[in-house]
């Protein structure tokens, strides 16, 4: 088999792609993936507690999300949604609020779960000592959720990063589809996709040490155990 990598490292155009590639692709899913955490929270929190009618409608929609393929919600957030409201975004903001509705779901499962995890004993101590719901909340049971949850968490945030090359299909420059667009012009199917394959291995690895140093700095007191 003739390999011929070289018509991608030695020219500017490809190289240039693939650089603003990866960074549409980073910023699509540090932007979602706080957006749909942020989101996920008040969805946790709702279904956790089991607040009446705002922890059913959040249960509908979590088994909604998650029951319905992510490149349907891309479509009707790009093209639906604009056409029922009336308003124009670019086709990279479409496909991160896609993207933070799909994974504010699946955050949000893992986050009841941390919420449920914690001894009821923690809330009558709380209650007891007289600290407000809130304060108990901030201090005391959210820290715990996202700490026992955060394995969980950064599987799902890697998933995301992975999950963002369906995007292109709506003709977001990211970077899936920086290699079509090089495959469409060099011929050179296997080339590109094994260097698409080694960049998409390269960040999620570089995301997982990142994500791994955010935990030791956020979460030193369960070390200290």
């Amino acid at each position: 088999m003739d390999l011929r990598f070289f018509e991608i490292y030695r020219n500017g155009e490809y190289l240039a792609l693939l650089g603003e590639g990866m960074l549409m692709s980073a910023g699509l899913t540090v932007g979602a993936a706080i957006l749909g955490f942020i989101l996920a929270t008040g969805l946790g929190i709702a279904r956790a507690n089991r607040i009446r009618y705002i922890g059913w409608i959040a249960a509908c929609y979590v088994e909604f999300i998650r029951n319905t393929p992510l490149i349907v919600q891309l479509f009707f957030v790009a093209f639906g949604l604009p056409l029922l409201l009336g308003y124009e975004w670019p086709f990279w903001a479409h496909g991160m609020l896609a993207l933070t509705l799909n994974f504010s779901a699946y955050f949000a499962e893992i986050l009841r779960a941390g919420f449920q995890s914690i001894p009821a004993g923690q809330h009558e101590a709380a209650k007891a000592l007289g600290v407000p719901r809130w304060v108990a909340f901030l201090k005391v049971e959210f820290p715990q959720a996202v700490s026992g949850m955060y394995p969980s968490l950064t599987s799902q945030f890697i998933f995301l990063f992975l999950t963002t090359g369906v995007i292109s299909e709506i003709g977001v420059e990211e970077l899936t589809h920086a290699g079509v667009f090089i495959d469409s012009r060099s011929f050179r199917s296997f080339e590109v996709f094994i260097t698409l394959t080694v960049l998409y291995v390269a960040m999620s690895l570089t995301f997982k040490v990142a994500l791994g140093w955010i935990e030791m700095r956020l979460f030193r007191w369960k070390r200290a155990r």
